[in-house]
């Protein structure tokens, strides 16, 4: 999931690690089927997603085009299932030793085509905040279902 934001924080323990002005916040989540190639392609697709905009006021302008920051807070939840009972099921997401360095890979192949980005860190509790500009907020698959 992410968000066209104004601005955005990621806290640990009450302590801030991360903030970051205009841009782009990226919720992740990694499933049990992903690996380097997709984590990539998300980053390509983050780094070139047309979201701001221009001076016609549509959206037609890419994080690169408008100097934006991009954060990446990993987010195992994305993947929770909720279509059974009252507890949900985060069998689908892959676990912590092999979707960290899936996360990372999205960080360095998104500094690697140009941006700056700020990170959440992994597996720990974070309090994310965030102003949502528009509010853009969209889904992003790199299984393309949807």
């Amino acid at each position: 999931m992410v968000q066209r934001v104004r601005s955005a924080s990621v806290s640990v323990e009450g302590r801030e690690i991360a903030r970051m002005g205009e841009g782009l916040l990226a919720l992740v989540g990694v499933g049990l089927e992903d690996d380097e190639a997709q984590a990539r392609e998300l980053a390509r697709r983050l780094v070139q997603l047309r979201v701001f905009p221009d001076a016609q006021g549509r959206m037609n302008r890419s994080l690169l085009e408008v100097g934006g920051t991009l954060g990446v807070v990993s987010q195992f939840t994305l993947f929770g299932d909720a279509r059974h009972g009252r507890r949900p099921s985060y069998t689908a997401a892959a676990p912590g030793e092999r979707a960290a360095p899936l996360v990372d890979c999205v960080v360095e192949a998104a500094r690697a085509l140009g941006v700056p980005v700020v990170t959440g860190r992994f597996g720990e509790m974070m309090d994310v905040t965030l102003v949502n500009a528009g509010p853009v907020t969209l889904l992003l698959d790199t299984e393309k279902r949807f």
